[in-house]
């Protein structure tokens, strides 16, 4: 079970990540090229990229809790006693990877609330950027690859 969460968790960011670049991409050409914001396109791949975000943060977050990386490492040995990749696996990337999600939430909120489609793009742009900034600042890269 935990290899098949862990697995899951491991390739889905691969997509999240992919998808969650093309949204960011996309809006900033809407912005710059002043566009139409379209329903059939840049609707539908900012929705996409918000589940898939939220898909991996719920998978991540079960991961957290039955890894030995996650809760059971600060529960056995406290925070003063994790090393700095332990640190990172169990305290900064859930951290800062929730507050990822929670700016691609915010930018997902504001772009309905908005009639024009510059302002649109401009609210996905900024706060999935935000969120892909954050995302990519915590990655185990040394695991990754």
């Amino acid at each position: 079970m935990y290899e098949t969460v862990l697995n899951v968790h491991s390739y889905l960011a691969y997509v999240v990540l992919a998808v969650l670049f093309l949204a960011v991409a996309n809006a900033l050409m809407g912005l710059v090229g002043n566009k139409v914001f379209n329903l059939q396109k840049d609707y539908r791949l900012s929705l996409f990229t918000l589940i898939l975000s939220h898909i991996q943060l719920v998978v991540g977050l079960i991961l957290f809790f039955v890894s030995t990386n996650g809760l059971k490492a600060i529960q056995t040995l406290g925070m003063g006693g994790l090393n700095a990749p332990s640190r990172l696996l169990a305290v900064e990337h859930p951290f800062i990877n929730i507050i990822a999600i929670v700016f691609i939430t915010i930018g997902w909120s504001r772009h309905k609330k908005f009639m024009e489609g510059k302002k649109k793009f401009k609210s996905i742009a900024i706060f999935y950027g935000l969120g892909l900034l954050c995302i990519l600042s915590r990655i185990p890269w040394e695991q990754w690859f």
